[in-house]
């Protein structure tokens, strides 16, 4: 049996991407938290604040490590898998990898030392500085990855030259090619959704905390300061959400044809499917709940206006159906879920002022991590699968981008042996995590000073220079005295 190279390829790439995408957004997350937290120790002197923040670094520097391992090998990939691919796109990928090297990788790597080391050795504000740079760096790292996946979604400022495989795609305007028509908004979806996963991560372990009554003054206030957060950015990914839905109708409307299982156009609005199970074969969502009309009312703010319909588009240009839409409404799912969440969260501890008392709802956010790690899995996986057949839209095709000399089996073995190594990674990953969360935060230790005892023998020297036993017995005493 003649194994299908292109399929296999594809496969492959999705594993790499997939395992390797549980890293970046939980450093970008757990970034800016550590911003938020080692701000509040700068201007309060809690150390609570201060612990918090050495806590979460040692999983910082975890995840970081992961996520660097597992990204150099898609860039392998680009060179053995999808040769052709890599030749039409390398001038264009070429700019924005430099540029993440650069821009982002140096500043990362640079500052993490002296965020992870530099407690003791650099003054409160020089670390401070340096948690912001390692934050900035993996947004700005985001940034390129982002361009450059949103190029291949939306290209512009190029133009081709060659033809056939020699075929490949040159800069003309570098500025065009950052900002095209997609990037922006795609940029700001993924940086949220990233957030929202660093704010859920925070509050499921101190929410564990809680219920454990562990480390209870400071899981209350790092859970405090995730929930705010992440409630904000919850709604802020809602309309992220919603002006990239109108980016795609425009740039892509197949994609969203595909997202909303809109199969066919009958010149009146669009309807939009809140769940339901879409048949491919009789072009129709079956057993679903759907507002009519809704699709138009999200684009166009009315419930008539014609949305474009995988009908209308070419059959061997049409996305699978499946996939995309199983995994949109999963993502769209989990942010309505989110929402909630974090809304109930806030009337509990701000108006109420009883959360930390609700154990079942402490329970929810240990888990409700797990969806933001499926969401950002999903929305990834909707947004490439939509693009199909394409991997540069429009330009080139799928089919056409895989290595000429590669053939099925040894695709196969490479996945494989990837598979192993990728599942002993998330092995080391998970235990080392468990094991410092399972080990928690360092106590605050008072000065000895400001303890009873402490402040018992200070008192003591100050009344009895000498080292007499003020507290011993009598006869003691009056043998030192002698």
């Amino acid at each position: 049996m003649e194994l299908d190279v292109t399929l296999l390829s594809r496969i492959q790439f999705a594993l790499t991407v997939m395992f390797h995408y549980l890293f970046p957004p939980l450093s970008i997350g757990l970034g800016i938290l550590l911003v938020f937290m080692e701000g509040m120790f700068l201007k309060t002197g809690d150390k609570q604040y201060e612990n918090m923040t050495r806590f979460f670094t040692k999983l910082f520097a975890v995840n970081f490590a992961l996520g660097v391992a597992t990204g150099i090998v898609m860039e392998f990939q680009f060179g053995t898998n999808w040769a052709t691919y890599s030749r039409f796109v390398g001038d264009v990928f070429g700019s924005a990898l430099a540029a993440e090297g650069i821009f982002a990788f140096f500043l990362e790597s640079g500052f993490l030392a002296i965020l992870v080391f530099g407690w003791d050795k650099v003054s409160p504000r020089m670390h401070f500085f340096s948690t912001i740079m390692v934050s900035l760096g993996s947004m700005f790292s985001a940034i390129w990855i982002v361009v450059a996946n949103s190029w291949q979604q939306t290209p512009a400022g190029f133009h081709v030259v060659g033809e056939g495989i020699n075929a490949r795609a040159e800069i003309t305007d570098f500025w065009a090619m950052v900002f095209n028509p997609s990037s922006v908004d795609r940029l700001i979806h993924v940086i949220l959704g990233s957030f929202i996963l660093g704010a859920f991560f925070v509050m499921s372990i101190t929410a564990y905390y809680i219920l454990k009554k562990k480390h209870l003054e400071l899981s209350k206030k790092a859970f405090t300061i995730a929930l705010v957060f992440g409630a904000v950015v919850s709604f802020a990914e809602l309309l992220s959400g919603h002006f990239q839905a109108n980016t795609v109708s425009k740039t892509q409307p197949a994609k969203l044809a595909a997202f909303e299982g809109h199969f066919k156009q009958n010149g009146e609005g669009a309807d939009m499917w809140i769940f339901g199970i879409p048949d491919e074969k009789e072009e129709s969502v079956k057993y679903g709940i759907k507002i009519p009309g809704g699709l138009s009312f999200l684009l166009h703010e009315n419930f008539s206006t014609p949305v474009t319909a995988l009908d209308e588009i070419p059959k061997e240009n049409r996305p699978p159906v499946v996939i995309p839409f199983y995994m949109y409404h999963l993502m769209v799912g989990f942010g309505i879920f989110f929402i909630f969440i974090t809304i109930l969260g806030l009337y509990f501890r701000f108006v109420t002022k009883s959360i930390f008392e609700k154990r079942w709802l402490m329970r929810i956010f240990v888990f409700a991590v797990l969806g933001g790690y499926a969401a950002n899995q999903a929305g990834w996986i909707a947004a490439e699968v939509g693009r199909q057949p394409w991997v540069v839209y429009g330009l080139l095709r799928t089919s056409d981008g895989i290595s000429k000399a590669v053939i099925g089996e040894q695709v196969l073995v490479s996945i494989l042996m990837f598979s192993f190594v990728y599942i002993l990674l998330f092995a080391v990953w998970v235990f080392v995590m468990n094991s410092k969360i399972q080990h928690g935060p360092e106590e605050v230790m008072m000065p000895a000073e400001t303890t009873e005892s402490g402040l018992l023998e200070a008192a003591s020297r100050l009344v009895n220079p000498a080292g007499y036993s003020m507290l011993g017995d009598e006869e003691e005493n009056t043998k030192g005295a002698k």
